[in-house]
């Protein structure tokens, strides 16, 4: 198996490290979480550079708080231990390997600069978006439809 288990002990070690790391929040009683899980576990086989976590949204109740996750499954692209990419919903494959090829393209100091300017800007100056707000678009609803069989 391709993934890795993700919980509150190992989240920030293994979310922190340089490089991408792919986190699918899911639960076992979710019907398109069960069907993402094929598309995501053949993605981490053709990616073995990337780390492609999963949290049991069960189990890990405290990590799916902390992120805010209200819908399942919900994707979270971290690249070099900055959140650039989360979008509930399970992506097509095609989708799927969009959104790794934009996270690769990521200048990461211009994101850090955008960053450094939020935080800049939350002390009553103006921010430009934060990275997650810069982050690959989520694929249309037509395009994500038209991909599932």
């Amino acid at each position: 198996m391709a993934t890795v288990t993700l919980t509150t002990a190992n989240f920030d070690e293994v979310t922190s490290k340089d490089g991408i790391v792919l986190v699918d929040f899911w639960a076992s009683w979710c019907g398109p979480c069960v069907r993402f899980a094929p598309t995501y576990e053949r993605s981490s086989e053709k990616h073995p550079e990337i780390t492609f976590g999963k949290v049991d949204t069960e189990a890990e109740q405290l990590l799916a708080a902390k992120f805010d996750i209200r819908s399942i499954p919900t994707i979270m692209a971290i690249r070099d231990g900055v959140v650039v990419f989360a979008q509930p919903g399970a992506l097509p494959e095609t989708s799927l390997e969009s959104l790794i090829e934009k996270v690769e393209e990521l200048d990461m100091d211009e994101v850090r600069e955008q960053m450094a300017a939020h935080r800049k800007g939350a002390h009553g100056e103006t921010a430009e978006a934060t990275p997650a707000e810069k982050a690959p678009a989520a694929p249309a609803k037509e395009e994500a439809a038209a991909g599932r069989s």
